[in-house]
């Protein structure tokens, strides 16, 4: 009887583990690679009310949205950018942390004026990027983009969202 009770309880040990294996192996982790989702269009207007470029958006209005940003992505095509929303106006910090591609942050107030730019954040730099005077939008663009466009204070953006 002792002899039965034993092969069993290995029966069900054994029938146990093999069941756990299975199940590892059956549970396999998939990455999800981050694509840009287009939510608005966005223009940059010089100083003569010149449109000087296009942009599609994606809109970071949550504060999940803006704690993540533009982090684990590998590109960001020249035509894309995101842009930040914010309910007020008021000094912003950003960093790098976790974002592959190089940046330029324009900070924008609430008349949509160009009030700061930050060229060509490094990537994984968790150094503060501060606006320095107070925004309530930010453009993240490619590194670069700014002196290739010729941006400067005072300059103007339009958006709107699809």
């Amino acid at each position: 009887m002792k002899h039965s009770f034993l092969i069993s309880l290995f029966t069900l040990l054994a029938l146990s583990i093999i069941q756990c294996n299975d199940n590892l192996k059956s549970k396999t982790i998939i990455e999800k690679k981050i694509v840009f989702q287009k939510e608005g269009e966005l223009v940059l207007i010089n100083t003569q009310d010149e449109i000087i470029a296009n942009f599609d958006i994606e809109i970071a209005e949550t504060p999940y949205e803006q704690q993540t940003g533009l982090m684990y992505r590998n590109s960001l095509s020249q035509k894309n950018g995101m842009l930040f929303i914010f309910e007020s106006s008021e000094i912003r910090s950003f960093y790098m942390k976790n974002t592959q591609i190089p940046l330029d942050l324009i900070f924008i107030n609430d008349q949509f004026e160009i009030v700061s730019i930050y060229p060509n954040a490094k990537p994984y730099d968790q150094s503060a990027i501060t606006s320095k005077i107070a925004a309530q939008y930010i453009l993240e663009i490619n590194a670069g983009q700014s002196e290739q466009l010729k941006l400067k204070k005072g300059m103007k953006i339009k958006f709107n969202r699809i």
